[in-house]
């Protein structure tokens, strides 16, 4: 991540325990300097107060940095606050926000299943630059489990994915990784086997990774024999690319700041087709903590753009020009990746309309987004309070611990413990 300095992180401590004490220490540690390699028995991150990105935090050096008092007495910045799941009082409270910690609900993964793990580990690895942090085998399932995440240049990744340390540090990660999902067997299968989404219905759209020259980059990828969707200078939208992941899956190629501390992808997009934008705009951010960076508007689609980020953060207004230079100068850079909802104008109107999820036969492919929170029976209890409707829940199936409920559309969002061993059985 990204070259901001002079951070003003504001934290508050009540009734410490040794281990705490320890992990605030080393989340401070992590803000003024570069991120430890991973969490370890005597440094783990603070339950209260996770990790952010993978390197620097956001720059507090202008307004908008960090949330103020000015910027809390205004009410032009209310309906912002409201995008964050946070009325202005709340915001203003003392005992509802510590500055430069992180909502209950924290991004940590996004979801595809993959036929054969030989062709799409390296095309994730070695092509789009990413790193693999932990690895599970299920032999009881016949299925395994990869998590990779685009980490900063220089930082070396030194734990053995599938290791106990690598578990730990999954399920207290800065940022958000990609799971790639193999059911055993399916690489012996001929043809395809997962559908990428992008057909008639799909709500599931694509990847995207940021690069500094997507122009210079593009031309990488195609000497590289990656196949293309869209070239750069192709369509409507110019400076920016598709292309095909060995499932088919769409990447988009997008443009970010230039840092020295980014990597060159960095893992930058999860879009999926919502039906209502009311709706699935007031789940993300009221129930689970995100907050709208972005937003544009076109004759016949809408675009939001959600990230998750430190309470206090204050963000540009996501209908400016200055929002998606925010995004791309401070988000991309550091690995902070967007949750990019894509409204289709009228579908709101459709009593009859849906998405398919990801999850239905034939068109398994895209499987979830995660989030980690400190106690899942009890946010489970209250989205269960609230008329949130589960695929799983907690103690349900045979891996104890986590659940699956469902967004407005359908779409299914995994729920695991903060902190935890990994260890489900």
């Amino acid at each position: 991540s990204p070259c901001c300095v002079g951070p003003r992180i504001g934290l508050r401590f009540r009734s410490l325990n040794s281990s705490q004490i320890s992990g605030a220490s080393c989340f401070l540690h992590r803000l003024r300097n570069r991120p430890l390699a991973a969490p370890s028995a005597t440094c783990s991150p603070p339950p209260s107060a996770a990790v952010f990105s993978c390197a620097r935090p956001l720059s507090s050096q202008s307004p908008r940095g960090l949330l103020t008092a000015s910027a809390l007495s205004n009410p032009n910045r209310a309906d912002h606050y409201r995008h964050r799941g946070m009325s202005v009082a709340a915001a203003a409270s003392g005992a509802e926000v510590t500055v430069g910690a992180l909502p209950a609900w924290t991004w940590q993964q996004t979801m595809l299943r993959i036929k054969d793990p030989k062709k799409s580990l390296p095309f994730y690895q070695d092509v789009l630059g990413m790193t693999l942090v932990d690895k599970y085998d299920f032999p009881q399932f016949s299925f395994s489990l990869y998590f990779l995440q685009s980490l900063p240049q220089g930082q070396d990744y030194t734990l053995e994915p599938g290791s106990d340390e690598a578990h730990k540090y999954l399920w207290s990660i800065p940022g958000v990784a990609l799971e790639l999902t193999h059911n055993w067997g399916t690489e012996d299968k001929e043809g395809a086997v997962y559908h990428p989404g992008n057909a008639d219905k799909d709500g599931f759209g694509h990847l995207a990774f940021a690069c500094e020259d997507v122009y210079k980059c593009c031309d990488e990828l195609e000497a590289a024999g990656v196949e293309f969707k869209k070239k750069p200078d192709e369509g409507r939208m110019k400076g920016l690319a598709f292309v095909y992941d060995p499932d088919g899956y769409w990447m988009e190629i997008i443009g970010r700041a230039a840092s020295p501390d980014a990597p060159k992808y960095a893992f930058a997009q999860t879009m999926l087709r919502v039906k209502d934008p009311k709706k699935s705009i007031e789940f993300y951010t009221g129930t689970l903590g995100m907050t709208v960076v972005r937003e544009s508007h076109f004759s016949d689609f809408s675009l939001f753009f959600l990230a998750t980020l430190p309470l206090g953060t204050v963000v540009p207004d996501p209908t400016g020009e200055e929002a998606r230079e925010w995004v791309r100068n401070e988000l991309y850079p550091k690995c902070v990746p967007i949750l990019e909802l894509t409204h289709n104008h009228g579908t709101e109107s459709d009593p009859e309309f849906v998405y398919f999820s990801g999850n239905e036969d034939p068109r398994k492919g895209f499987g979830h987004i995660g989030f980690l929170v400190d106690d899942v029976y009890e946010e489970c209890a209250k989205l269960e309070a609230n008329g949130v409707s589960f695929q799983k829940k907690p103690d349900e199936g045979g891996m104890k611990g986590l659940a699956f409920a469902k967004d407005p559309d359908g779409y299914w969002i995994e729920i695991c413990k903060r902190g935890q061993e990994g260890k489900f059985f």
